[in-house]
């Protein structure tokens, strides 16, 4: 009996399953919101972090960047405006879980829904700053 198996293959997280054929938009930014949904504990977990290159979080700062990236890139393909935004809205508040509010901002700005903004500004006013 194996205890600590070295060649075990890392768990396949969502963003990670090929995405069969054209999706539509609705079914997009479900999986998006599911993306950013499983890894918000990832980000929680580096939020705090000064270094993120240390080795104890490299890991969790990995699977946060892949799911981010992931969620971006079917986020540009959702061709309904108030979906997409929708979507964009969930992957910017996956990134202010994890701190990263450079992106935050881009991804704000990226917002074109006057409802949604001020949604998002109601709830994080550090977004309209800068």
């Amino acid at each position: 009996m194996q205890w600590f198996k070295k060649d075990a293959p890392a768990p396949k997280e969502i963003w990670d399953e090929p995405i069969e054929g054209p999706i539509g938009d609705i079914q997009a930014a479900h999986k998006i919101r599911e993306i950013c949904r499983s890894a918000a504990s990832s980000a929680e977990k580096i939020s705090g972090a000064a270094d993120r290159s240390h080795a104890k979080i490299k890991f969790e700062v990995e699977r946060y960047e892949r799911a981010a990236k992931v969620a971006m890139q079917i986020a540009i393909k959702i061709s309904d405006g108030l979906l997409r935004d929708t979507a964009v809205r969930h992957i910017l508040e996956l990134c202010l879980q994890a701190n990263h509010t450079t992106t935050a901002r881009t991804l704000f700005r990226a917002i074109q829904s006057k409802s949604i903004s001020d949604d998002v500004l109601k709830q994080h006013p550090s977004l309209g700053t800068a």
